[in-house]
């Protein structure tokens, strides 16, 4: 065989095995890529893959928070201690006024914790306040049957109060950024009432303290405990950003012959510090309760509306 016809066929021989060098080097890329690539053939399509939208889970392990705050509370309603009834209509700032004007002082504890774990939760919230009023902001109503006399004028009501509320609370519904909980409890009530009034001929002073030229109605120590049901609804606004609204009624003649709350506010994240998420808080409560015992010169009643707006600060971990 010449050697221009074996060049001629080792040349074909050299192309053909290029050709399938070649093919079968393109094969086992496109092999290596299907069986590699965790995207489906379908998403090789044009144009963006949705997003797959989590649903909202509720966490698992408890957490807590509390929150100090204070409460502006202004009073309207009626006072009685020892058959002396007096009307009391104040806002927050008259009975600042009136406290620190005669030489007094405002004191007020306040503070709200809830461990929540899960739909559950546990809470509890405590006020202890003791306030005065004066002037024109009392006024007498009436004297109770066998409190002899007449009163020409009231001077002052001083109290000295503690509220202590507990119980739990589930959470039923949630839908998106709403969550809507029942709740159960009870409030505890410790109240301690003073009313001084200006010395007349006609007053029957026998049961009172006089000091100078005033008469003095004090009350014995007064506790009672209210039943209580209620409801919350919380609105997530936005990450960290929540609207709240409660009420609940309680007394039902265990304790009180009625009482009632509602409370609401927004509440904000603003900062976290070694795993502690704080938040601020601002709303409005009122709290409404009718009390009574006794009768005659023993007669203590609370008629009386608490209300005002509330600020704090909540620390969450």
């Amino acid at each position: 065989m010449n050697r221009r016809k074996i060049g001629r066929i080792t040349g074909a021989a050299m192309h053909l095995w290029l050709n399938r060098l070649c093919l079968g080097a393109f094969s086992a890329t496109v092999l290596s890529i299907a069986c590699t690539s965790p995207t489906p053939a379908a998403d090789l399509a044009l144009g963006p893959v949705p997003a797959t939208v989590a649903p909202l889970t509720v966490p698992p392990e408890w957490t807590f928070s509390v929150t100090p705050y204070g409460w502006f509370v202004g009073l309207t309603g009626s006072q009685t201690v020892r058959g002396r009834t007096l009307n009391v209509n104040a806002s927050f700032i008259d009975i600042v006024d009136d406290t620190i004007g005669r030489g007094g002082t405002l004191i007020g504890l306040m503070a709200d914790f809830e461990a929540r774990k899960g739909p559950f939760s546990l809470f509890g919230d405590l006020v202890w306040t003791k306030v005065g009023v004066e002037g024109s902001h009392v006024r007498t109503r009436s004297v109770a049957p066998g409190v002899t006399g007449a009163v020409s004028r009231s001077l002052s009501l001083d109290i000295e109060m503690t509220i202590l509320e507990v119980g739990a609370a589930y959470e039923v519904v949630r839908s998106g950024p709403l969550a809507f909980d029942v709740l159960g409890g009870a409030r505890y009530w410790h109240q301690e009432a003073e009313l001084s009034f200006e010395r007349t001929a006609t007053l029957d002073v026998t049961d009172l303290e006089l000091a100078g030229t005033r008469a003095i109605a004090v009350s014995p120590s007064v506790n009672w405990l209210d039943p209580l049901i209620g409801a919350r609804v919380r609105y997530a606004v936005a990450p960290g950003h929540e609207l709240f609204l409660r009420g609940d009624v309680g007394g039902f003649g265990v304790g009180s012959r009625l009482s009632w709350q509602a409370a609401g506010g927004y509440g904000f994240d603003f900062g976290t510090y070694h795993g502690v998420t704080f938040s601020g808080v601002i709303g409005y409560r009122a709290l409404y309760v009718d009390y009574a015992r006794g009768e005659g010169r023993r007669r203590y009643e609370f008629d009386m509306l608490q209300h005002g707006p509330i600020l704090g600060i909540s620390a969450r971990f």
